[in-house]
């Protein structure tokens, strides 16, 4: 996998994708913010007292890791460019050319399709782009909002992986669903 430029960008019309710059802390912050009680626990990255400060040395980490360990997107809306949230390809693996889907959508704007557009999105990236053979989802298997997003873009459900996640001491079972070049449907 050869990294990919930093101005690239992923749209659909209705979400664009770009990787993210250390001025999108502001946006990200009042997303995450707005979205703690949602995101707490899933993700080890925020907690109660969130700052904004917090927010800009994580906006830093994502842009430092572009490329190496993951491919990180901000996701604003096409159409006005608000913040909606994030995506991206994670746990990278050149060798087997597979890597791990993730996301997370603002709370104001779940529910309306921002996690499917941007997955497409994503999962087209990773296969035309990075030329992936395999890409993962895993989640809590409590996490239903997500599973009905892999499902929604056509990834297979593969099974349970027992006390697969941890975040914040907290062991969950891990539903693990796949979508492989194959599996893309014609119109997708």
């Amino acid at each position: 996998m050869n990294p990919i430029r930093r101005n690239i960008q992923l749209t659909d019309g209705f979400v664009l994708l770009r990787p993210y710059r250390i001025e999108d802390a502001d946006q990200f912050y009042h997303a995450a913010v707005e979205s703690k009680s949602e995101l707490m626990p899933w993700v080890t990255w925020i907690t109660e007292d969130y700052s904004l400060n917090d927010a800009r040395e994580w906006v830093q980490v994502l842009v430092n890791r572009w490329g190496k360990e993951a491919y990180d997107f901000a996701v604003f809306s096409a159409s006005g460019g608000q913040f909606l949230g994030s995506g991206n390809l994670s746990d990278l693996n050149s060798e087997c050319k597979s890597a791990t889907l993730g996301y997370w959508v603002r709370t104001s704007r779940a529910k309306g399709g921002v996690a499917t557009a941007t997955s497409h999105l994503l999962i087209h990236f990773g296969f035309e782009e990075l030329g992936l053979n395999r890409i993962a989802f895993t989640f809590a298997t409590t996490n239903a909002a997500s599973q009905r997003v892999a499902e929604k873009v056509g990834a297979t459900r593969e099974g349970i992986l027992r006390n697969g996640i941890c975040v914040r001491d907290k062991i969950f079972d891990a539903t693990v669903f796949s979508i492989i070049p194959s599996d893309i449907r014609v119109g997708f």
